[in-house]
């Protein structure tokens, strides 16, 4: 998932009172949880409030009580907020020199094992799963790995399977995928069709694509490498920790965990459970 673009989101308007807009956030987010099930109420709160002040503003409201109506009897206006709330940005080998740590410091791990599983968890629409997927055919892993990719969103997951992305985007993903260490022409992968450029299907043989709420849900296997990058950031500490404890859950001894590059596992009571591989690109391993 996603870096943190709340610096363009809208604020609070100036004239709105900031402990009802507290009350009315806690109603709206309880309602939510109760009604739908989807639970933000652990959520960083200022990132949060512009996200909701965004879709309060685009359907033309003017307050948080009034998106809660909506909302509530709206199950088309629950998936707006959704899409708004759960953060969908990213893109095709982000932070290129993670995937290249991966490559150089990871994958001769990988090696070792007869299969692998990986838990992407909080895959958005899908392209860093494939960046993953490409590595690991280019390694000569992908046939013995299956990734599990997960999201809390159904209709992002439905656009990762879908594998097609923008075709203006293709530059910058190709740049990207250079600087990760790819081995290939990055156009071997994809086919340009109008606006969007498909990726090849066989990339997705060894995907499954499934929704997992990491704020509700528990942990569905045992893995050897999860990655839960940019998702943390908008959870606040107590929600971090139980995340971390449902991956420690998950994670074999030995197994990796990589993290986004604003993300630690610092002040965590899971922190002594894990070796750091690499700390610039936090990339751990579990050792207890």
């Amino acid at each position: 998932m996603p870096a943190d673009n709340a610096v363009t989101l809208p604020d609070t308007p100036d004239s709105y009172a900031k402990d009802l807009e507290k009350l009315e956030i806690e109603l709206l987010l309880e309602g939510v949880f109760r009604h739908y099930g989807f639970d933000f109420r652990s959520y960083a709160y200022t990132s949060l409030k512009r996200r909701l002040w965004k879709r309060i503003q685009a359907e033309g409201l003017r307050t948080v009580s009034a998106l809660q109506e909506r909302v509530l009897h709206d199950s088309g206006m629950m998936e707006k907020l959704l899409l708004d709330l759960s953060i969908n940005v990213t893109a095709m080998y982000r932070d290129p020199s993670f995937y290249l740590a991966f490559r150089e410091t990871v994958v001769p791990l990988l090696r070792t094992y007869p299969f692998i599983r990986l838990w992407h968890a909080g895959c958005s629409t899908g392209e860093e799963v494939y960046s993953m997927a490409i590595l690991l055919e280019e390694e000569g892993l992908y046939d013995r790995a299956r990734i599990y990719a997960t999201d809390i969103n159904e209709v992002v997951l439905h656009r990762a399977k879908a594998g097609i992305f923008p075709l203006e985007k293709m530059q910058e993903y190709t740049q990207n995928y250079m600087r990760a260490g790819g081995k290939r022409s990055f156009s071997e992968y994809y086919t340009a069709m109008y606006d969007g450029a498909l990726f090849n299907s066989s990339l997705t043989r060894n995907v499954v694509f499934s929704q997992h709420n990491l704020v509700t849900d528990g942990s569905f296997s045992e893995f050897n490498v999860i990655l839960c990058r940019n998702v943390m950031i908008y959870f606040d500490r107590d929600l971090q920790n139980r995340v971390h404890e449902l991956f420690y859950n998950s994670l074999a001894m030995f197994g990796v965990l990589a993290l986004g590059n604003k993300e630690s596992l610092r002040f965590s009571r899971f922190e002594p459970c894990y070796d750091a591989l690499d700390p610039r690109e936090k990339i751990y391993r579990r050792v207890r």
